[in-house]
């Protein structure tokens, strides 16, 4: 007879069967699956089964079992099968292992670690001793193989297999000796075909990892291997071929040869762009396309594509990819996607600053008028010191060369400790996205209104030509760790044309921001400005230079650096000079400190340097960086004492 026996527990167990059959048992098998089933299957060669008696010990406690059968006539090669089910649950306590590795550091650590089946068997609570012992045995053979990647094709392990301080409780530990690392003594990496003499291959050929006397290592070399074939099909070569890739290590001499051989083939043009179904007609949006049909395909280009269509504002999605399976001979086709985004928006909004008190902010944007793609807005800004309205009429002229017809009006009330500007403003300009690497603006700016500066009242009406270039470049548009913005202003007007004074303005800001060890950043920042003018007086506060504030010299109240009157007022001067450089450090992911020095000043004739410095507080909110300064004035013929500095929003 043949039965089976189905226990719901993996046990390490000794099984005893006694049989009402004549026949001798035949055969006496314990399995063990995945779900942690074991199988007893019993088994005899009698011509009748009666019936089956089984006990089953585990950890010499014997636990007895019971089956029926039915009376069955067998042949003498017929088998019957009788089903046995345990009704008593089988308990054992799990064995746990903890494994040390020494010899190695960090990657290599790790590395071998997660090698490891032990590592992988040490989380689970129903691992037995037999099944550490067993693993244990082929941990020696995993670590050598895991650091191979890494260039050791020579380390030797040591290893010890100990008891806790518990019956079930194991140690292993493992001490790895590295040996001498292969090392690539020749490389020889090939490219055939048209892309060879490609600029952009050569430069990844040239920094392809590892070079010869570098340690050989894997992953480098797989990651540098697929920049080549990256770099082929982002120029286009899209039937490029690895013909041969061949790595030969010679273990007694620990030395490695690399031998890498691509087929570049033809390279493809761009084909047709078909756009999806959006709200503007195709022949709109083919006016935002960078290359002509026909040119060389190139990446970069489809980024600048995709970039283009994204800063328009016109689309809550976009994407941009070439047609691969309906290329032609040699060109391809582009698919691009765009999603219309919500036409109207809607902005309201706290801030709050030491400058000009805390406020509101509301605005309104229309994201297209017509099927030209004409935008219109405006926004409304009321703070304790300052209140601004504005609107814009927006007309875009995409091209080879992008830009924008800008047209805006508004009117600005801002009160300060020493000035107080009531003005109404007309502007026209026209921005060029690029511009060798940076965003132009050229326009025309017409202010008319009251002002009072020092306790001196005075009005003006001023027509001025402005151009301004300003680049803008950061790893992170919230939180920049590397970043760099820079502005160069020139504004000049003449009194013959509708100006009540001549004069030229140049300026010039930068801000540049780098890491500073793994949780902290350096902030550098300057600011000069020079300008010359027919009557100084008839300048609005606006275009006069100032030093003090959030964003200026901390330590000094917003404006309070400047030429003075006879009477000791702040009118501002016609030259400026400010730096400052801070580090930050965060303790945890949103929460740092910073220290800070500033210095600067605003003046006509003689520079006097005005130095403040503090510390800071730093909170990465859901709205932008909060600071929160404190600083004293250190160099300063100006009244000393300490001052708060609040400030939201972007570094750049």
């Amino acid at each position: 007879m043949r039965g089976t026996l189905v226990l719901e527990q993996t046990a390490s167990c000794h099984v005893e069967v006694t049989s009402a059959s004549r026949g001798p048992v035949r055969e006496l098998r314990l399995k063990r699956n995945t779900r942690a089933v074991s199988y007893i299957r019993l088994s005899a060669s009698n011509g009748t089964a009666r019936g089956v008696r089984a006990c089953v010990r585990v950890h010499g406690d014997e636990l007895p079992l019971v089956a029926v059968a039915h009376n069955v006539s067998m042949s003498k090669w017929c088998r019957l099968c009788v089903v046995l089910i345990a009704f008593i649950p089988l308990f054992t306590h799990a064995a746990t292992i903890k494994i040390e590795i020494e010899g190695l550091e960090d990657e290599l650590r790790d590395a071998a670690r997660s090698s490891l089946d032990l590592q992988k068997f040490a989380q689970r609570d129903d691992t037995t001793p037999t099944q550490i012992r067993r693993l244990f045995d082929r941990a020696d053979e995993q670590i050598q193989e895991a650091l191979q990647p890494y260039g050791y094709y020579d380390a030797r392990v040591e290893s010890d297999l100990q008891r806790g301080e518990t019956q079930n409780e194991f140690v292993a530990r493992f001490t790895v000796e590295l040996g001498e690392p292969v090392v690539v003594r020749e490389s020889n990496l090939r490219i055939e075909g048209a892309a060879r003499t490609e600029p952009e291959v050569l430069q990844v050929l040239d920094v392809f990892e590892p070079k010869v006397g570098q340690p050989l290592n894997h992953a480098a070399y797989e990651d540098s291997k697929e920049q080549v074939s990256a770099q082929l099909r982002a120029l286009g070569y899209f039937d490029s071929e690895l013909l041969t890739h061949r790595v030969e290590v010679v273990k007694s001499a620990n030395s490695a040869a690399i031998d890498l051989q691509w087929q570049s083939n033809q390279r493809y043009r761009f084909g047709e762009v078909n756009f999806s179904d959006s709200q503007f007609p195709d022949e709109f949006l083919r006016r935002y396309i960078p290359w002509k049909e026909g040119d060389y395909y190139s990446s970069e280009q489809l980024l600048m594509l995709q970039q283009r269509l994204v800063d328009a504002d016109y689309f809550s999605t976009v994407a941009v990819q070439p047609d691969l399976e309906n290329a032609g001979e040699d060109t391809v086709p582009i698919e691009a996607i765009a999603l219309p985004a919500k036409r109207t928006v809607y902005t309201a909004g706290a801030y709050v600053s030491t400058d000009s008190g805390p406020g509101v902010r509301v605005g309104i944007d229309r994201r297209w008028l017509n099927k030209r793609g004409h935008k219109v807005g405006g926004e409304i800004a009321y703070s304790q010191r300052l209140e601004e309205y504005s609107a814009y009429y927006r007309i875009p002229k995409p091209g080879e060369r992008n830009r924008n017809y800008n047209f805006g009006i508004g009117y600005r009330d801002e009160e300060t400790d020493t000035t107080r500007s009531r003005m109404a403003r007309l502007a026209a300009s026209e921005v060029l996205d690029e511009w060798h690497g940076y965003t132009r603006t050229l326009g025309l700016q017409y202010l008319n209104g009251d002002f009072e500066v020092a306790e001196q009242k005075h009005s003006t009406n001023l027509l001025f030509a402005e151009a301004m270039l300003t680049r803008r470049r950061a790893d992170d548009l919230m939180f920049p760790t590397r970043g760099l913005s820079i502005l160069y202003g020139l504004r000049f007007g003449a009194e013959a044309l509708l100006s009540d004074t001549s004069f030229a303005q140049l300026r010039a800001e930068a801000k540049w921001i780098r890491p500073a060890g793994d949780s902290g950043r350096f902030i550098a920042r300057a600011a000069v400005g020079a300008m010359a003018v027919d009557n100084f007086d008839a300048l609005p506060p606006e275009l006069r230079f100032f030093a003090g504030g959030d964003r200026s010299v901390r330590g000094f109240d917003y404006q309070a650096i400047g030429e003075t009157n006879a009477e000791g007022g702040v009118i501002g001067g016609e030259y400026l000079t400010i730096a400052s450089a801070e580090y930050e450090h965060y303790f945890v992911e949103n929460w740092g400190a910073a220290v800070f020095v500033d210095a600067g000043d605003a003046y006509s004739s003689d520079f006097d340097a005005n130095v403040g410095a503090g510390i800071g507080l730093r909170w990465r909110s859901p709205v932008g960086l909060l600071r929160i300064d404190v600083a004293v004035p250190v160099v300063s013929d100006l009244e000393h004492g300490l001052r708060l500095h609040l400030l939201i929003g972007p570094d750049l």
